[in-house]
């Protein structure tokens, strides 16, 4: 595994000669970065160490006019190469980039002093202590100070030293199996198609992947691989790497764009996050301007809203929303700088705290909790959740986690309807998924017959009043109506096979076993058959009850119809 480290400090003081220095790459690809002496866009090399590890380098510019690109290379580091030039001493870049790396969540770095060849042991040493005092309360405070002069190779054996103990220092990249890729860079290669670049954050990916390229969803197939220019079949988290694509053109690529696997991440264009307003800002900070925010690789326009007060004062921390103009993936915990171009300044920066806020700007309390993100949403799928905050929990009730004071409401309303349900019972079918899954959390209920009801309380079909109104007049049967018999308790008898119905008959079990007998033994006596009328007067009924008898006895094998009688069918009982 690599550690990815990016350069940061003023324009002019050395980053890239250094970068050279360590890496045999000049990180200035541009004619126009050469002509000037002034780096403009990222660069990128990689050093081998005296371990015998490899370490990535991102040369970033440190022109403030280039500080956009500088964002992009930084996103997704482990740790910087703090560089001030010993001649010069901290800039104004320097405090910048400084800040912005604080506000990303690097904690890891080395200070460089370059150019110790052009300034007396005096100036050294007291730039030394100026960058110290600098420093001082940041993530850089007690750092190693590197002094270095690339003319003449002066402290380079120190710097690569130190390079090993930054890299011992820097926890790896945790590997969560949900890569992504924000991609810093996209080109044609001759003879292999399209080429992204980026560090690698998140999980692994492997020659033959079938990853997608957002925006807009595409789907695209890993062709190849490589890192420190070397081919490799499968990279983790944490290394700078090359990626071959199928699938795309390399003019629909774009820096900012990202590489993620399908399903794995929820799609955010809104957000709440926390904001911490730089101190060194002269004014208070508001929902006007023209906000531009930065996270991975990626630079959008946006609106935003502080929620709670009007306006951030310069140190403070407080809580946004943010509205994107296109949909990112997200996950609570990734850290984001916020620029006012109109200004040309840096703002601020925060983290996201919840990448699909549920409740309204004016009540929101966002933070990195996952118990809130459940409470407020009551019931979450294990699958949602983890999309929601890269965790995954253990289901409380089914497939879902449920927070308890959701779960006892649900309990209390379910437990009331089966009380209501009286001795009939609830039918379980007509219950949401939610609530069948929660009836096995409940104690003191019986489901039977697909229906379920207080425990101890007595089944009212196992001896229901209209099974035996039926039995008392088998083959002139009432209809549920004329004993007061709700449909939906006889939709349940049918059910449960004590009632059968038969075009709009009702008759009990007993009737049909009955019936079943009798034309045994007609049939026994008559094999030719018999007629509906000799059925009609042998069961004391009438035509009305005596053809839906007949129908269903019919219907199920008993008997068989040929022309105006009937005959014994293949399931009739013997006599």
């Amino acid at each position: 595994m690599s550690t990815t480290i990016s350069t940061a400090g003023h324009v002019d003081h050395g980053k890239s000669t250094l970068v050279e220095a360590l890496t045999g790459v000049d990180p200035d690809r541009f004619a126009e970065e050469k002509a000037r002496g002034l780096t403009i866009d990222l660069g990128f090399g990689s050093a081998r160490l005296p371990s015998g590890r490899s370490v990535s380098i991102i040369d970033v510019p440190g022109h403030e006019r280039f500080i956009r690109n500088m964002l992009a290379g930084v996103g997704a580091v482990d740790a910087c190469l703090f560089v001030v030039a010993a001649n010069e001493g901290w800039m104004p870049q320097s405090e910048e980039h400084l800040r912005i790396l604080e506000l990303l969540g690097v904690s890891h770095g080395l200070v460089v002093l370059t150019k110790m060849g052009l300034c007396d042991g005096d100036i050294a040493a007291l730039a030394r202590m100026e960058t110290e005092e600098r420093v001082e309360g940041t993530f850089l405070a007690g750092a190693p100070v590197v002094g270095t002069d690339v003319v003449d190779g002066m402290g380079l054996d120190d710097l690569r030293a130190g390079l090993d103990d930054l890299v011992d220092r820097t926890p790896a990249a945790a590997d969560q199996h949900r890569p992504r890729l924000w991609i810093d860079r996209a080109f044609a290669a001759r003879g292999a198609g399209t080429v992204v670049t980026g560090t690698l954050t998140g999980g692994q990916i492997r020659v033959d992947d079938e990853l997608e390229l957002l925006p807009p969803a595409t789907t695209v197939r890993v062709r190849a691989l490589q890192s420190h220019h070397e081919s490799r079949t499968k990279i983790g988290p944490g290394n700078r790497v090359a990626v071959n694509l199928s699938g795309i053109n390399h003019q629909e690529v774009a820096r900012g764009d990202v590489l993620v696997r399908a399903g794995q991440w929820h799609l955010t264009n809104r957000l709440d996050a926390s904001l911490t307003v730089l101190d060194s800002l002269d004014h208070k900070v508001s929902r006007r301007g023209a906000h531009v925010v930065y996270v991975g690789a990626c630079e959008l326009p946006i609106r935003m809203r502080i929620l709670g007060p009007e306006a951030l004062s310069p140190g403070e921390t407080g809580w946004v929303r943010l509205h994107l103009p296109r949909r990112l993936p997200l996950l609570p915990g990734d850290r984001f700088i916020l620029r006012e171009s109109g200004r040309a300044e840096t703002t601020g920066g925060g983290t996201v705290l919840d990448v699909d806020p549920v409740l309204p700007a004016s009540k929101a309390a966002p933070d990195l909790s996952i118990d809130r993100v459940i409470a407020e949403r009551g019931w979450v799928d294990t699958d949602r959740l983890a999309l929601l905050t890269g965790q995954r929990r253990t289901p409380d009730v089914g497939r879902w986690v449920v927070d308890p004071m959701a779960m006892q409401n649900a309990e209390a309303r379910l437990r009331g309807a089966v009380d209501s349900a009286g001795a009939l019972g609830l039918n379980v079918a007509g219950l949401s998924e939610r609530d069948r899954a929660l009836l096995t959390r409940l104690e003191g209920l019986t489901i039977e017959g697909g229906r379920v009801r207080l425990a101890g309380r007595s089944d009212l079909f196992e001896s229901h009043r209209y099974t035996a109104a039926l039995e008392s007049a088998p083959f002139t049967p009432p209809d549920p109506e004329s004993e007061g018999v709700a449909r939906s308790e006889v939709r349940e008898l049918v059910k449960r096979g004590l009632v059968v119905e038969q075009d709009g008959v009702f008759f009990s079990a007993a009737a049909l076993d009955t019936a079943q007998s009798v034309l045994a033994e007609m049939l026994a006596a008559q094999p030719a058959g018999v007629t509906v009328a000799e059925v009609r007067e042998r069961l004391r009924t009438t035509r009305k009850y005596a053809l839906p008898l007949l129908a269903w006895l019919d219907g199920n094998g008993f008997t068989r119809r040929r022309g105006d009688v009937r005959i014994a069918g293949p399931r009739l009982p013997e006599v």
